[in-house]
């Protein structure tokens, strides 16, 4: 072996035992878990419960820090930046992950590039909710009354490129109806515009919905999953509902920087996977809406790459310009 091979085999063992002591000390501090949301929202709170379960697994503190912004760029951008140590992470959410490269928008960071995927947390299936007071009571009366009136029907979202909006974009592109959007500054006042009648179609994560669902003010035409859910059990799935081609379930995902190293990213994974498995997340999880869906690196890096496919290929088909 030459002289430059031995030097060159030498420095790559070294940094595999460097990586590999890391790894073994891993974590010796509190970890920070950025989320790109607001506190109070659904995403908080599944990130918050994740990281209850996560200070048990891991002896040490993981702290959820907020930073809303820029339709989740600065979120994005700051654990871009961030060093590769294990100790900042990004709780993130398909709708920002996908949806905002989808839509060709100016960040920062680029969604394969820039991250080190670690873990699938959450999924989250939406309802397909309309107004009490509108004459369709199934979603096949809707569709209908959609198309008897091409353009007059109007659906909100929580923002442009949010997987409310693409969702919706692609529940049109199935029906062949007309709709026009009406992008919000979260999901909370579309539902509030939906109650009023001013708009006639959101689809939303259930929290956002499931107590007016319940007291009679809107109606849940379906769920867009492949099973109901125990909070909303008279709710059809949309298969049942006669549109098995539509699902519609937003991923909620742990990523790093790029460059963490692969045994910190496994040790982190690892005790991911005990959580996320666990009954006692997945009663929680539950509870809020959603449902636990535990997916290693591996399997992370072909979702985000497929979602992003999806999307972009829904954006050109339905011709949605970002804002």
């Amino acid at each position: 072996m030459g002289r430059w091979n031995k030097t060159l085999l030498c420095a790559a063992l070294l940094a595999l035992t460097t990586e590999t002591a890391a790894a073994a000390g891993f974590p010796d501090h509190p970890i920070a878990m950025v989320v790109p949301v607001s506190a109070g929202g659904a995403m908080d709170i599944a990130g918050r419960t994740l990281a209850k379960y996560l200070n048990q697994e891991l002896g040490q503190p993981v702290i959820v820090e907020n930073k809303p912004g820029g339709s989740g760029n600065l979120a994005y951008g700051y654990v871009a930046r961030a060093r590769p140590d294990g100790y900042t992470l990004l709780f993130s959410y398909e709708g920002f992950h996908a949806g905002n490269p989808a839509l060709g928008k100016n960040v920062s960071w680029d969604p394969i590039k820039s991250f080190t995927p670690i873990a699938e947390i959450t999924r989250g299936p939406h309802v397909i909710t309309v107004p009490a007071s509108l004459p369709a009571k199934t979603l096949k009366e809707f569709i209908e009354l959609a198309r008897d009136k091409p353009g007059q029907m109007y659906f909100g979202s929580s923002g442009t490129g949010s997987i409310q909006h693409l969702g919706t974009e692609q529940f049109k592109l199935l029906t062949h109806v007309q709709m026009t959007h009406v992008p919000y500054n979260g999901a909370a006042p579309a539902m509030q515009d939906l109650l009023a009648g001013r708009i006639q179609l959101l689809v939303t994560t259930p929290p956002t919905v499931i107590g007016q669902i319940q007291a009679g003010q809107l109606r849940g035409l379906a769920i867009t999953s492949t099973h109901r859910l125990p909070m909303l059990p008279d709710v059809p799935t949309t298969a049942e509902a006669g549109l098995p081609a539509f699902t519609l379930e937003a991923w909620f995902t742990m990523f790093g920087p790029a460059g963490l190293p692969p045994p910190v990213q496994q040790k982190l994974a690892d005790a991911m996977k005990k959580v996320v498995t666990s009954q006692a997340f997945k009663d929680e999880i539950t509870k809020q809406g959603s449902y636990a869906s535990y997916q290693p690196p591996d399997a992370v890096a072909r979702i985000l790459r497929e979602s992003l496919a999806h999307w972009t290929g829904v954006v050109k088909q339905a011709g949605i310009k970002g804002d």
